[in-house]
Protein backbone atom coordinates (compact mmCIF):
# COMPACT_ATOMS: atom_id res chain seq x y z
CA UNK A 1 0.00 0.00 0.00
CA UNK A 2 1.41 3.38 -0.99
CA UNK A 3 2.12 6.04 1.63
CA UNK A 4 -0.49 8.28 -0.01
CA UNK A 5 -3.20 5.66 0.42
CA UNK A 6 -2.13 5.05 4.02
CA UNK A 7 -2.38 8.76 4.76
CA UNK A 8 -5.81 8.83 3.15
CA UNK A 9 -6.81 5.92 5.41
CA UNK A 10 -5.54 7.80 8.48
CA UNK A 11 -7.39 10.96 7.46
CA UNK A 12 -10.54 8.96 6.72
CA UNK A 13 -10.38 7.20 10.08
CA UNK A 14 -9.93 10.50 11.89
CA UNK A 15 -12.74 12.13 9.97
CA UNK A 16 -15.16 9.32 10.87
CA UNK A 17 -14.03 9.27 14.51
CA UNK A 18 -14.37 13.04 14.89
CA UNK A 19 -17.84 12.97 13.31
CA UNK A 20 -19.00 10.29 15.75
CA UNK A 21 -17.59 12.22 18.69
CA UNK A 22 -19.14 15.49 17.49
CA UNK A 23 -22.57 13.88 17.52
CA UNK A 24 -21.99 13.15 21.20
CA UNK A 25 -20.68 16.71 21.82
CA UNK A 26 -17.16 15.40 22.52
CA UNK A 27 -14.02 17.22 21.38
CA UNK A 28 -12.42 16.10 18.13
CA UNK A 29 -9.07 16.09 19.95
CA UNK A 30 -10.18 12.93 21.75
CA UNK A 31 -10.30 11.11 18.42
CA UNK A 32 -6.72 12.10 17.67
CA UNK A 33 -5.57 11.03 21.13
CA UNK A 34 -7.25 7.64 20.82
CA UNK A 35 -5.83 6.94 17.37
CA UNK A 36 -2.37 8.06 18.51
CA UNK A 37 -2.69 5.71 21.49
CA UNK A 38 -3.46 2.74 19.23
CA UNK A 39 -0.49 3.59 16.99
CA UNK A 40 1.86 4.09 19.94
CA UNK A 41 2.71 7.69 19.06
CA UNK A 42 1.88 11.08 20.50
CA UNK A 43 -0.69 13.40 18.98
CA UNK A 44 1.87 15.52 17.13
CA UNK A 45 3.56 12.43 15.64
CA UNK A 46 0.18 11.27 14.39
CA UNK A 47 0.18 14.15 11.91
CA UNK A 48 3.91 14.18 11.15
CA UNK A 49 4.93 10.53 10.98
CA UNK A 50 4.70 8.22 7.93
CA UNK A 51 2.80 4.97 8.49
CA UNK A 52 2.76 1.76 6.44
CA UNK A 53 -0.16 -0.66 6.81
CA UNK A 54 -1.34 -3.68 4.93
CA UNK A 55 -5.06 -3.74 4.03
CA UNK A 56 -5.59 -6.21 6.88
CA UNK A 57 -3.80 -3.92 9.34
CA UNK A 58 -5.88 -0.95 8.18
CA UNK A 59 -9.07 -2.91 8.81
CA UNK A 60 -7.87 -3.96 12.26
CA UNK A 61 -6.92 -0.36 13.05
CA UNK A 62 -10.38 0.83 12.07
CA UNK A 63 -12.00 -1.79 14.32
CA UNK A 64 -9.77 -0.85 17.26
CA UNK A 65 -10.47 2.85 16.86
CA UNK A 66 -14.21 2.29 16.58
CA UNK A 67 -14.13 0.24 19.79
CA UNK A 68 -12.36 3.02 21.70
CA UNK A 69 -14.62 5.70 20.22
CA UNK A 70 -17.66 3.79 21.44
CA UNK A 71 -16.13 3.54 24.92
CA UNK A 72 -15.56 7.28 24.90
CA UNK A 73 -19.11 8.02 23.74
CA UNK A 74 -20.42 5.73 26.49
CA UNK A 75 -18.76 8.00 29.06
CA UNK A 76 -15.32 6.55 29.72
CA UNK A 77 -12.80 9.43 29.88
CA UNK A 78 -10.11 9.39 27.22
CA UNK A 79 -7.45 9.37 29.95
CA UNK A 80 -8.83 6.15 31.41
CA UNK A 81 -8.87 4.56 27.96
CA UNK A 82 -5.28 5.51 27.14
CA UNK A 83 -4.03 5.10 30.72
CA UNK A 84 -2.29 8.46 30.56
CA UNK A 85 -2.91 12.05 31.62
CA UNK A 86 -0.63 15.00 30.82
CA UNK A 87 0.11 17.39 33.67
CA UNK A 88 2.63 20.23 33.35
CA UNK A 89 5.84 18.60 32.04
CA UNK A 90 4.85 15.03 32.88
CA UNK A 91 2.63 12.27 31.57
CA UNK A 92 1.08 10.49 34.54
CA UNK A 93 -0.28 6.95 34.59
CA UNK A 94 -3.99 7.12 35.34
CA UNK A 95 -6.99 4.82 35.57
CA UNK A 96 -10.26 4.11 37.34
CA UNK A 97 -10.11 5.04 41.01
CA UNK A 98 -8.06 8.22 40.60
CA UNK A 99 -9.18 11.74 39.76
CA UNK A 100 -7.95 12.88 36.34
CA UNK A 101 -5.63 15.90 36.79
CA UNK A 102 -6.84 19.11 35.13
CA UNK A 103 -4.86 21.93 33.50
CA UNK A 104 -6.35 24.43 35.99
CA UNK A 105 -4.49 22.70 38.83
CA UNK A 106 -1.19 23.43 37.07
CA UNK A 107 -1.62 27.08 38.10
CA UNK A 108 -1.70 26.07 41.77
CA UNK A 109 1.64 24.27 41.33
CA UNK A 110 3.08 27.40 39.70
CA UNK A 111 2.02 29.56 42.65
CA UNK A 112 3.54 27.19 45.20
CA UNK A 113 6.83 27.05 43.29
CA UNK A 114 6.97 30.85 43.21
CA UNK A 115 6.61 30.97 47.01
CA UNK A 116 9.23 28.40 48.02
CA UNK A 117 12.00 30.99 48.25
CA UNK A 118 10.43 32.39 51.43
CA UNK A 119 11.31 29.19 53.36
CA UNK A 120 14.59 27.84 54.67
CA UNK A 121 15.73 24.57 53.12
CA UNK A 122 14.97 21.73 53.45
CA UNK A 123 11.36 22.75 52.77
CA UNK A 124 8.71 20.35 54.03
CA UNK A 125 5.57 20.01 51.85
CA UNK A 126 2.40 18.00 52.47
CA UNK A 127 0.01 17.27 49.61
CA UNK A 128 -3.41 16.48 51.08
CA UNK A 129 -5.70 14.30 48.96
CA UNK A 130 -2.89 13.56 46.51
CA UNK A 131 -4.84 11.25 44.16
CA UNK A 132 -2.62 10.25 41.24
CA UNK A 133 0.14 12.45 42.67
CA UNK A 134 -0.02 15.21 40.06
CA UNK A 135 0.74 18.06 42.47
CA UNK A 136 3.28 16.29 44.68
CA UNK A 137 5.15 14.74 41.75
CA UNK A 138 5.27 18.01 39.81
CA UNK A 139 6.63 19.85 42.85
CA UNK A 140 9.22 17.14 43.45
CA UNK A 141 10.34 16.86 39.83
CA UNK A 142 10.52 20.62 39.23
CA UNK A 143 12.55 21.30 42.37
CA UNK A 144 14.86 18.30 41.99
CA UNK A 145 18.48 19.43 42.12
CA UNK A 146 17.42 23.06 42.67
CA UNK A 147 15.54 23.22 45.97
CA UNK A 148 15.78 20.72 48.82
CA UNK A 149 12.15 19.65 49.35
CA UNK A 150 10.79 16.87 51.55
CA UNK A 151 7.34 15.89 50.26
CA UNK A 152 4.64 13.73 51.81
CA UNK A 153 1.55 12.73 49.79
CA UNK A 154 -1.57 11.92 51.81
CA UNK A 155 -4.42 9.94 50.21
CA UNK A 156 -7.40 8.16 51.78
CA UNK A 157 -8.33 5.94 48.83
CA UNK A 158 -6.42 2.69 48.37
CA UNK A 159 -7.39 2.69 44.69
CA UNK A 160 -6.03 6.18 44.11
CA UNK A 161 -2.92 5.36 46.16
CA UNK A 162 -2.13 2.57 43.69
CA UNK A 163 -1.78 5.18 40.95
CA UNK A 164 0.01 7.57 43.31
CA UNK A 165 2.70 5.00 44.16
CA UNK A 166 2.93 3.88 40.53
CA UNK A 167 3.65 7.45 39.40
CA UNK A 168 6.16 8.07 42.18
CA UNK A 169 7.96 4.92 41.04
CA UNK A 170 7.68 5.89 37.38
CA UNK A 171 9.57 9.14 37.97
CA UNK A 172 11.78 7.71 40.75
CA UNK A 173 11.07 10.52 43.21
CA UNK A 174 11.66 10.52 47.00
CA UNK A 175 8.05 11.17 48.00
CA UNK A 176 6.63 9.52 51.10
CA UNK A 177 3.04 8.30 50.88
CA UNK A 178 0.58 8.09 53.77
CA UNK A 179 -2.79 6.34 53.42
CA UNK A 180 -5.02 8.25 55.79
CA UNK A 181 -7.98 10.55 56.21
CA UNK A 182 -6.70 14.14 56.37
CA UNK A 183 -8.30 14.53 59.82
CA UNK A 184 -5.87 11.98 61.25
CA UNK A 185 -2.88 12.31 58.96
CA UNK A 186 0.59 13.16 60.26
CA UNK A 187 -0.38 13.92 63.85
CA UNK A 188 2.31 16.05 65.55
CA UNK A 189 4.02 16.84 62.21
CA UNK A 190 4.76 20.46 61.31
CA UNK A 191 5.58 21.58 57.78
CA UNK A 192 6.26 24.68 55.67
CA UNK A 193 3.72 24.16 52.88
CA UNK A 194 0.39 22.38 52.52
CA UNK A 195 -1.20 21.97 49.09
CA UNK A 196 -4.62 20.49 48.45
CA UNK A 197 -7.16 19.75 45.77
CA UNK A 198 -9.99 18.38 47.91
CA UNK A 199 -13.37 17.06 46.78
CA UNK A 200 -15.51 20.19 46.52
CA UNK A 201 -18.43 19.64 44.13
CA UNK A 202 -21.75 20.34 45.92
CA UNK A 203 -23.66 17.16 46.74
CA UNK A 204 -26.55 16.65 44.34
CA UNK A 205 -24.79 18.22 41.36
CA UNK A 206 -25.58 16.35 38.13
CA UNK A 207 -22.24 15.58 36.52
CA UNK A 208 -21.42 15.23 32.82
CA UNK A 209 -20.93 11.58 31.83
CA UNK A 210 -17.13 11.60 31.67
CA UNK A 211 -16.84 13.26 35.09
CA UNK A 212 -19.36 10.79 36.52
CA UNK A 213 -16.90 8.01 35.62
CA UNK A 214 -14.38 9.39 38.12
CA UNK A 215 -14.46 8.35 41.80
CA UNK A 216 -17.19 10.13 43.78
CA UNK A 217 -14.91 10.21 46.83
CA UNK A 218 -12.60 12.56 44.91
CA UNK A 219 -15.38 14.78 43.57
CA UNK A 220 -18.13 15.56 46.07
CA UNK A 221 -17.53 17.93 48.96
CA UNK A 222 -19.82 16.24 51.48
CA UNK A 223 -22.55 18.92 51.75
CA UNK A 224 -25.00 20.87 49.63
CA UNK A 225 -22.51 23.71 49.23
CA UNK A 226 -19.58 21.33 48.77
CA UNK A 227 -17.67 22.90 51.67
CA UNK A 228 -17.79 20.16 54.32
CA UNK A 229 -14.69 18.32 53.12
CA UNK A 230 -12.74 21.46 52.14
CA UNK A 231 -13.33 22.65 55.73
CA UNK A 232 -11.67 19.43 56.95
CA UNK A 233 -8.69 20.11 54.68
CA UNK A 234 -8.44 23.67 56.01
CA UNK A 235 -8.48 22.38 59.59
CA UNK A 236 -5.79 19.83 58.73
CA UNK A 237 -3.64 22.53 57.13
CA UNK A 238 -3.99 24.75 60.20
CA UNK A 239 -2.79 21.83 62.35
CA UNK A 240 0.11 20.88 60.08
CA UNK A 241 1.57 24.27 59.17
CA UNK A 242 4.23 26.18 61.03
CA UNK A 243 3.57 29.86 61.66
CA UNK A 244 4.06 31.62 58.33
CA UNK A 245 3.53 28.40 56.42
CA UNK A 246 1.84 28.51 53.02
CA UNK A 247 -1.52 26.88 52.29
CA UNK A 248 -2.77 26.57 48.71
CA UNK A 249 -6.15 24.94 48.03
CA UNK A 250 -8.22 24.52 44.88
CA UNK A 251 -11.99 25.01 45.15
CA UNK A 252 -15.13 25.59 43.15
CA UNK A 253 -15.61 29.06 41.67
CA UNK A 254 -18.75 29.45 43.81
CA UNK A 255 -16.83 28.83 47.06
CA UNK A 256 -14.35 31.71 47.10
CA UNK A 257 -16.16 33.66 49.84
CA UNK A 258 -16.83 30.56 51.94
CA UNK A 259 -13.17 29.56 51.74
CA UNK A 260 -12.07 33.03 52.79
CA UNK A 261 -14.39 32.93 55.81
CA UNK A 262 -13.18 29.44 56.76
CA UNK A 263 -9.55 30.60 56.62
CA UNK A 264 -10.01 33.74 58.72
CA UNK A 265 -9.56 32.10 62.13
CA UNK A 266 -6.11 30.59 61.56
CA UNK A 267 -4.72 32.25 58.43
CA UNK A 268 -3.77 35.66 57.12
CA UNK A 269 -2.75 37.16 53.75
CA UNK A 270 -5.64 35.29 52.11
CA UNK A 271 -5.52 35.68 48.34
CA UNK A 272 -7.90 34.39 45.67
CA UNK A 273 -6.37 33.25 42.37
CA UNK A 274 -8.23 33.02 39.07
CA UNK A 275 -7.72 30.58 36.20
CA UNK A 276 -7.04 31.50 32.56
CA UNK A 277 -10.78 31.96 32.02
CA UNK A 278 -10.89 34.47 34.90
CA UNK A 279 -12.83 32.09 37.14
CA UNK A 280 -11.99 31.85 40.88
CA UNK A 281 -9.91 28.65 41.05
CA UNK A 282 -7.78 28.44 44.21
CA UNK A 283 -6.87 30.36 47.33
CA UNK A 284 -3.57 30.81 49.13
CA UNK A 285 -3.01 31.94 52.70
CA UNK A 286 -0.31 32.05 55.38
CA UNK A 287 -0.66 30.40 58.79
CA UNK A 288 -0.84 32.97 61.59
Amino acid sequence: MSSDSVERDIRSLLKSAKAALAEASISAVDGELLLAHILGVNRMELHAKQFNFTPEESEELADQLDSLIQLRIAGTPTQYITGEAPFRYLTLDIGAGALIPRPETELLVDEVLHNLARYQQPISIVDLGSGSGAIAISLASETLGKVDTRIVAVEISEEAATWLNRNIGKFDLPIRTVISDVKDALIDVKCDVVVANPPYIPVGTVLPSELAAEPAIALFGGSNDGMAIPQEFIAAAARLLKSGGLFAMEHDESQADAVRVALNADFETVHLHRDLNDRPRFTTALRK
